[in-house]
């Protein structure tokens, strides 16, 4: 394999469609440097725009960030209140970027709990970039995968209020998802040294190859997703079934 810090991909690579990852370790990268963990969080929000257009230099049309969980209201409340400043901030500064880059933002989770600010915020992005086509970047807010799943199910009953749960197929219950817009990830990024998905896209993940890796998300630059992306290319994707390589 060529090294994977050096153009990157090879013509004849397999190239993920969508890649979600779990942004984890600013807190840690901080602490290890004397400063805030919300220092952290700032430093991590600077690497999203460079991935975002690598990603879609690379071919790679979904990519979906794990960027605030259900269960990270159980933070400090400064913490928490700092990452809701970040995500306003980073939206104010950076919807004109992705409009006229080619990025489609999409904002998933319950964003009941946001102010009406933020909200307005998620609204007008989601609306200014919407015809955009170059890559969509789904943004994972107060998310938590079963409450996605729970969230469908309540959605398909309302759709069809005369019909029994026992009439639900995997394949009604997938259009009420809150990824319906993206196919399924192929590859799930793990920063941070962990090796969980920690209640991220539960259902969708159910196929993807799983890199988890020991750099910290501020530090996790370029030449580390190469690295992602060259792991996940020398895989044998067989959803189930036998491999051509072992049929030969």
């Amino acid at each position: 394999m060529n090294d994977p810090t050096i153009h990157w991909p090879p013509s004849d690579a397999l190239v993920p469609r969508h890649v979600a990852i779990i942004m984890d370790g600013n807190g840690r990268w901080a602490k290890q440097r004397g400063l805030p963990r919300t220092f952290g969080h700032s430093s991590g929000a600077r690497q999203v725009k460079d991935l975002i257009n690598h990603c879609a230099d690379s071919g790679v049309a979904f990519l979906t960030l794990f960027a605030f969980s259900s269960e990270n209201w159980k933070r400090p409340a400064e913490e928490v209140s700092s990452l809701m400043s970040l995500f306003v901030l980073y939206l104010e500064k950076e919807i004109r970027a992705m409009r006229m880059e080619g990025v489609r933002l999409r904002v998933i989770g319950d964003i009941s709990r946001f102010d009406s600010r933020l909200r307005n915020l998620i609204a007008d992005a989601q609306r200014e970039t919407a015809d955009n086509k170059r890559i969509t970047v789904t943004v994972a807010a107060n998310y938590g995968g079963r409450w996605d799943m729970v969230e469908a199910v309540r959605r398909w009953q309302q759709a069809h209020p005369g019909q029994s749960a026992l009439d639900l197929s995997e394949d009604d219950l997938a259009p009420y998802l809150s990824t319906a817009h993206a196919p399924d990830p192929d590859l799930l990024i793990r920063t941070g040294g962990e090796s969980r998905i920690s209640n991220f896209l539960l259902w969708q993940l159910a196929y993807a190859e799983l890199y988890f890796s020991d750099v910290l998300w501020p530090d996790f630059s370029i030449q580390e997703m190469n690295k992602a992306m060259a792991w996940f290319a020398d895989k044998d994707r067989r959803f189930g079934a036998v491999s051509d390589r072992v049929a030969s």
